[in-house]
Parts: structure tokens; sequence; C-alpha cells
């Protein structure tokens, strides 16, 4: 069921003629006038309605019965109170099992795709499907985990949750070898979600006597890779996504993280040695944090206060200068400087690496103030050979890698190859792989979401700002021409978070601690459009139980700040507690 809510198009709503509902009211004020002032009518979605689970989880495979192409490997129940991906959760059932059992033709392995499904007894009517990291592989707890510390999950909020291994298993097919096979590489890019959303509907039914009222779609990195693609292609499937720190052009991120870590390569103790630890002397932790430094030295004032977050970035982009904001070497390095050398290759790095033509591989990153957090290093410098080599020589180049694919080999391939090459050859296709990466692994028009706006389901996404791998810059450029091809303004089915010194979904000198879905669900179930959601630290004794151990001394445990819609940027209101989101509001 739906409610038609009318809107006027990029223009506040004549309030003397319209009795408008107060989130309508709220959307109009963050567009302004945009010239338009013709009126659409979004449908306004109704509520879940919650069901109780019918007889016991261990009847549950006998009612199902026979499922074509799928087996049900075991259904067991699990104790309230159990924690679940460090959240604890209700009473539920947990079935696990696999659809789409095969032996590959060019590959000769075994392929499935494996999952679990996870069915509290007290239901509330939705159904999340959680995408997982990385290049999935495993079945993962369906706790329905979001982004940030761990605050709450779907399932803790009683959702039914689906997690999957997008169609192949690490451990039985060799990581990242599972991109020889062609269809192993279209499952995990995007159709291993849609064959089974008709299972996950069957067996809810089956367990609860009806369908989902609600659908979600929601994971971080890889995981938001998926919610987007997912909004993409199947925009008539959920009623809310949830994309964290969404590597929508992850193939492209990946070439740029190689051409990162040859530039790093070519300033390091020793040239020659094609080792992460080897890389890491090119930028180090002194270093890093120097950087940090600086960048808080210019930037962090911008919003008004001086507390260790740079909550303006975008103007942070025009007042910092590496050149002349942190010192050159005179002499040798000793975490007090940078060389000239470093200082070149870094410019390149944060400004996006190019091709030899001078194209943009990927996306440029922001200074922030997040660059000394353990985090970096280990995307900067270990996952170029050890996650990025694979992915781009197996999973995302055609042809793909032949010969040995040891973490030696991939390694050495990544540091010494042309990244003109690879740049072409994740646009490639041949007879075997006829889709390529750029076209199974990213959303088809990511921009024009009409599916999605038409029907009355909303987007929410959030990004750190210290995020070394996929940029917050590159989802800000999808969030402005998706504003562009709605009229000048999409605030009315999609909004996104930035999080000031997160780092990859997490961790930082930062707030990242917060539940953007419940704002999700009130969005498309109660048409409340979320504005700022208050996002804390995690020092000890917070909610989540997990420190982080990157927090600033002087923060207090307890920190809060606004996460603001952006444009908006979390302001200090010029008095109160700096401590607290009750002292700054969006702007």
């Amino acid at each position: 069921m739906s409610v038609p809510v009318r809107t006027r198009a990029a223009c506040r709503p004549p309030l003397s003629r319209h009795r408008w509902p107060l989130s309508v009211l709220t959307v109009a004020a963050l567009a302004g006038c945009g010239g338009a002032d013709g009126e659409t009518t979004l449908p306004r979605l109704s509520a879940a309605q919650p069901a109780t689970f019918s007889g016991s989880c261990e009847t549950l495979a006998e009612r199902l019965g026979t499922l074509a192409d799928t087996t049900i490997s075991a259904v067991t129940t699990v104790a309230a109170g159990t924690a679940v991906s460090g959240v604890t959760s209700p009473e539920h059932c947990r079935l696990t099992g696999e659809m789409y059992r095969r032996t590959s033709a060019v590959d000769g392995k075994s392929y499935a795709i494996g999952f679990e499904l996870r069915l509290p007894k007290a239901w509330n009517g939705r159904y999340y499907y959680q995408g997982n990291g990385g290049i999935d592989g495993s079945v993962l707890a369906a706790a329905g985990a979001l982004g940030g510390g761990p605050l709450t999950g779907a399932l803790a909020q009683g959702f039914a949750v689906m997690s999957s291994d997008a169609g192949h298993s690490n451990a039985t097919v060799g990581g990242p070898a599972f991109g020889i096979d062609p269809q192993a590489r279209l499952d995990y890019g995007y159709q291993a979600e849609a064959k089974l959303l008709p299972l996950a509907r069957t067996v809810i039914r089956t367990a609860y006597g009806k369908l989902p009222d609600r659908s979600y779609y929601g994971g971080c990195s890889n995981g938001g890779r998926h919610a987007l693609v997912a909004a993409a292609r199947y925009g008539d499937q959920y009623d809310g996504y949830l994309a964290g720190a969404p590597g929508y052009n992850l193939p492209k991120s990946a070439v740029a993280n190689i051409a990162g870590a040859q530039l790093y390569r070519s300033i390091s103790d020793d040239p020659g040695s094609l080792t992460a630890a080897n890389l890491a002397t090119a930028w180090t932790a002194a270093e890093r944090a120097l950087v940090s430094s600086a960048v808080l030295a210019r930037c962090d004032a911008l919003d008004g206060v001086a507390d260790g977050l740079v909550q303006d970035t975008t103007a942070c982009q025009a007042a910092f200068n590496l050149a002349t904001d942190v010192p050159t070497c005179s002499g040798s390095r000793d975490g007090s400087c940078l060389s000239t050398a470093q200082k070149s290759v870094l410019a390149q790095i944060f400004a996006g690496p190019r091709t030899t033509a001078g194209a943009l591989i990927y996306a440029p990153f922001p200074w922030d103030a997040g660059h000394g957090a353990s985090g970096v290093a280990s995307w900067e410098f270990t996952a170029p050979l050890e996650r990025d080599s694979g992915a781009v020589g197996l999973i995302f180049k055609v042809p793909p890698l032949a010969g040995s694919s040891s973490a030696t080999d991939l390694a050495s391939w990544a540091l010494t190859a042309s990244v003109d090459e690879m740049v072409a050859q994740i646009t490639a296709t041949n007879a075997t792989y006829t889709e390529s990466a750029m076209a199974f692994m990213t959303p088809p028009n990511p921009t024009k979401l009409d599916a999605v706006r038409a029907r009355g389901a909303k987007v929410l996404v959030y990004h750190g700002v210290s995020d070394a791998i996929f940029s917050v810059s590159d989802t800000q450029a999808w969030y402005d021409g998706l504003r562009a091809n709605h009229g000048g303004d999409a605030s009315d089915f999609a909004r996104f978070y930035r999080v000031p010194g997160m780092g990859h979904c997490s961790g930082g000198p930062s707030t990242d601690q917060f539940d953007l879905l419940s704002p999700l669900v009130a969005w498309v179930e109660q048409g409340r459009a979320p504005e700022a959601v208050v996002a804390t630290a995690r020092g000890a004794g917070n909610a989540g139980g997990v420190v982080n151990t990157e927090l600033p001394a002087g923060w207090s445990a307890n920190r809060s700040r606004p996460l603001c819609p952006y444009p908006q940027v979390a302001r200090y209101s010029g008095s109160g507690d700096v401590e607290s989101a009750a002292s700054f509001s969006c702007r």
C-alpha cells in the first residue's frame, strides 16, 4: 500500500494553498526554488506489520519441501542474547544452504551460491539483504551489520536478514581465482542477489505466513557497491537502500591504487623491492601524522571551532596546500618534513593517478584529518599487492592473467605492469568474458534512479572523508550527478552523508558510531525525511562496546556530532559544549 505525496519540483511548496506534511516541507526547504513549478506525485509506502514465526526452526526445512536448485543444509535455533557480529540478537532461526551448484566449463572448479538467512521469532515484517565486502567468497553472519561502530544491526531490530558469498567460496576456488570463471564474475558483480531474492521470499512466507511488507538492501565497501548496483538494476524490488563507502567504480579504484603503489615504490627506500613493507618507507607513520596535523592546522577551525575534526571538507580542499603547509626537508627525513619527491608523489596520488596520456583513472582523494590512522597504511601499501593485484589481474581484467597466480607473482605483476593496459583491460570483453568489469561491477546509469524514486523507495549513502581506498569525492560526484539528473535536487528520495575523519567504513579520528537504518525506515514507511543524524565516538564505555583506539587523547569518550546531509556542513553554534552534537547545526 502507498499513499501519494505531492511535491513541487525543485521549489518550496506554497504554504498558503496546501497543508503539506512536515517531511515534504523539510525536503523542499533543503532544495530551495529551482525554477520548475510543475507538481509530481511520489508514493509513500505503508509501514511494515510484524508477525510471529510459525512452528519451530527445526521443522522449517521440512515445511519448505523441495526447492529448485537449492539445498538447505541446516536450520537451527539461536537463543536470545547471542552476539551476532558483535551485536546482541533476539531469538531467531539460522537457515544455511546453497543454490545453483555447478562445475565450471572454464576452470573445472565447483561453484555455488552459499547463503544464510536469519529469521527472528518476533519479526518486524521487513527483509534486509546484507551486501558483504571485499571479493565476497564467504558467508558472513547475517546480522545486517551497519557502517561505523557496532551500535546496532538489522537483525537486532527485528529484520529477517540474508547474507551470501556472492557465488563462490574463496576457500575452495583460491580467492580471486574465481575470476577465471565467467559466470562467477557475473554472480559476484550483480546476479547472485537476484537469484537469492525469490528464495528469501519463499522461506519468509513459509516461516511467517506472509511475504515481507518492506525490503531493504544495505552494506559497506563492496557491500555499498552492491547496494547501489541493486538500486540501479533492481529498483523495483527493494524499498530502501543503505550504501556505505560505495565503491561503485571498484575496478577503477583498484587500478588507481596499484598506480599509487607504483608511485610509492619510486620513492621507497629500495625501489627494487616488491613488498608492502618497502612501500611503507615512502610515507612513514610519522610523516602521515605530520600531514594530518598540517591539514588540521589549516582547516580545523573552518567550521567555527578547532576540535580535531574537519567538518567543512570542501573549503579545506581550497585552503590546504601541501607544498607550503608542510615543511620541505632541507636535509634527511626525520618525520618533521617531506622531501620534494614525496610531495610530488603525494600530490599525484591525492589528485588521482593518471594514465600516461593524462586521463584520470579513478577520482581525487580529499585532504582530511585521518591520514595518520592505522588503516591508511594497510590500504596504501598492503592492499595494492595483496588485494588489488588479484582483483584486477584475475577478476576485472580481460583476459585474466595466465600462469601462476601466487601472492608473490601477483604482487610483482602489480608493481611492474602497465597501468595504461590495466585501464584498457577493465573495459575489455572477448568471446569468453562477454561483460567487462566496468559492466558487471558498476551500476548501469547510476545517476538515473527513476524507478527507485517513482515507487517511493529511498536511498541513504554515507562515506568517511578519510577513506583511503574508495574516495568520498567519487561518491560526492555520484550524488551531484544524481541531483543534476533529477531537476537539480534528489533530496526527496536520496541523501548523502559525509563522515569527517572516518576511514573505510569505520575507524579513524571520528564519531563513527551511528544508525542510518532507522532513519531510512522512518523515511520509507512514515515519510519522515532524515536531517541531521547524531554520531558518537567509540570511547571507553560507548554503546557498541568496541573501543576505537584511534580517537585523539583530548576527546571526550562520548563525543557526539551531527552528520549532515550533503551539501550541508556541521558548524559550531558559537557556544556550548564542544563535545556535544547539540552545540552544532547543519548549515
